[in-house]
C-alpha cells in the first residue's frame, strides 16, 4: 500500500448557507447526490452536514489534481456513512477514472466542524503498492 495524493479543504459554514438563501434547492442538486442530501436532511444542523460534504469534495478535488476542470461535476464525488462508520468517499463517472488513471485505489477521507467551519482530509492510496509513476 501507499500514499498516491493528499488534499485538504476548509469550508465555511455561513457561507454555504447563504449561497443556499440566494440559490435553493437548485444549489443543493448540482452540488449534492440524493444520498448526501438525505443525509443531510436529517441532521438539526443540516447545513454543518452539507459544509464537511463540500469540503471532502474539494480536498478530493485537490487530491486528483484536477479542481473543477476536467469535466469532474460535483456529484461524481460523494460522501457516504454507514451507521457506526467513519465517512468514505466514493468516486463516479470521470472523478473515478482520472483516480484509477492516477492509481488510486482507495480515498480515505476524514471530516470535522467548529467555530463556523468544517475542514476534510482526503488521502488516496493505492493498494498495489505503486502510485502511477510506478513509485
Amino acid at each position: 500500500m501507499a500514499i498516491v495524493g493528499l488534499g485538504l479543504d476548509l469550508a465555511r459554514i455561513d457561507r454555504l448557507e447563504a449561497a443556499y438563501e440566494r440559490r435553493g434547492e437548485r444549489l443543493l442538486e448540482r452540488l449534492f447526490t440524493a444520498g448526501e442530501r438525505a443525509y443531510c436532511e436529517r441532521r438539526k444542523e443540516r447545513f454543518v452536514h452539507y459544509a464537511g460534504r463540500f469540503a471532502v469534495k474539494e480536498a478530493v478535488m485537490k487530491l486528483l489534481g484536477t479542481g473543477w476542470a476536467r469535466g469532474v461535476r460535483w456529484v461524481d464525488l460523494e460522501v457516504t456513512r454507514a451507521p457506526g462508520q467513519a465517512p468514505q468517499a466514493v468516486l463516479h463517472g470521470e472523478a473515478g477514472r482520472i483516480a484509477r488513471e492516477r492509481g488510486i485505489d482507495r480515498v480515505h477521507v476524514t471530516i470535522t466542524h467548529d467555530a463556523g467551519l468544517a475542514a476534510a482530509v482526503a488521502v488516496g492510496e493505492s493498494l498495489g503498492g505503486a502510485g502511477a509513476d510506478g513509485r
